[in-house]
């Protein structure tokens, strides 16, 4: 199985606590030290899960909107995107739990023209104000459509680290990685109004293959 480059310090991190404690146990209490070691180990295997690189094909895109991220569809209205845009939009956002692929794609095709990443609180990832309050970064691409296409990455209340590795001037290509979130947290998408949604809320997401909407020029 391939791990994320960003696996590399937690896993460290956690490889030596687990010795640690580990080596304690074995020394204290000695066949009983597998009621502390088990868990553990059941803890770090579900780190190496978290980190895991799925091999998907990727394939090339013009019109098409791709599911950024693995997850499920918690929200799809009509917002006013008040950052980049400054216009009424379709909002889809898909929230990942602990247990999904967190490598962020990009959803479209085209050139970035916008990145900034802002500090902020918290919150549960799925509660609609996370979008404005949370730590998150704003990411804006012109799709091959010549449509302004805004999407962020959203730290929720475990996720407390958000990578993204793209910068304005460079080249998007739908599915292709530009971030990562450690733990649960969210992705937003803003779309233009006559864009053609071929989501539903609940629908469950595969980041870089499933097709979410659609764009003309």
């Amino acid at each position: 199985m391939k791990l994320h480059k960003e696996s590399k310090g937690t896993l460290i991190v956690a490889i030596l606590f687990i010795a640690f404690i580990g080596t304690i146990s074995i020394y204290y209490l000695q066949i009983w030290s597998l009621v502390v070691l088990i868990p553990l180990l059941v803890m770090l295997g579900l780190i190496f899960w978290f980190f895991r690189v799925p091999d998907r094909t990727i394939l090339d895109h013009k019109e098409e909107v791709i599911a950024p991220v693995d997850g499920k569809v918690v929200m799809i209205k009509e917002v006013f995107e008040d950052e980049f845009l400054k216009e009424q939009s379709i909002q889809i956002s898909i929230f990942m739990s602990p247990l999904n692929v967190h490598i962020c794609r990009y959803p479209v095709s085209g050139d970035v023209i916008y990145k900034q990443y802002h500090p902020g609180k918290y919150l549960v990832a799925w509660h609609e104000k996370s979008s404005t309050v949370n730590e998150r970064t704003t990411i804006a691409v012109k799709s091959l459509t010549n449509h302004n296409v805004v999407f962020r990455q959203i730290a929720g209340y475990v996720a407390r680290r958000i990578v993204f590795y793209c910068n304005v001037k460079d080249q998007a290509k739908a599915g292709h990685e530009f971030g990562f979130i450690k733990f649960g947290s969210r992705m937003d998408v803003f779309l233009p109004l006559d864009t053609e949604i071929l989501c539903k809320i609940g629908d469950k997401t595969k980041g870089g293959t499933d097709v979410i909407a659609r764009m003309k020029e």
